[in-house]
């Protein structure tokens, strides 16, 4: 499974620390190669309403990444990156 990320997930990642950085990055990796695994349980959700189309990643309590899927490329197309309360802005 391919990724691809945005101009502003980019962006939301530089705001994390190094580490934290390597966390997100490590974990989205990992997404991609486990991807329909991961789909069954509770660490993706789809989202609905304004987000419909979109899907949430549980990266760490408190941080979350927004991608979308699309399977007729086998992508993986993260949209944002951040903390719970910030995320869905």
């Amino acid at each position: 499974m391919n990724l691809k990320y945005t101009e502003i997930s980019i962006k939301d990642l530089l705001e994390f620390n190094e580490s934290d950085r390597k966390l997100i990055v490590k974990k989205i990796e990992y997404l991609a190669e486990n991807f329909d695994i991961l789909k069954k349980s509770k660490k993706i959700t789809e989202l609905k309403g304004n987000h419909k189309g979109k899907y949430r990643f549980v990266v760490a309590r408190k941080i979350r990444v927004i991608f979308q899927f699309r399977s007729n490329e086998l992508l993986i197309l993260i949209l944002r990156v951040g903390k719970r309360k910030d995320v869905y802005k």
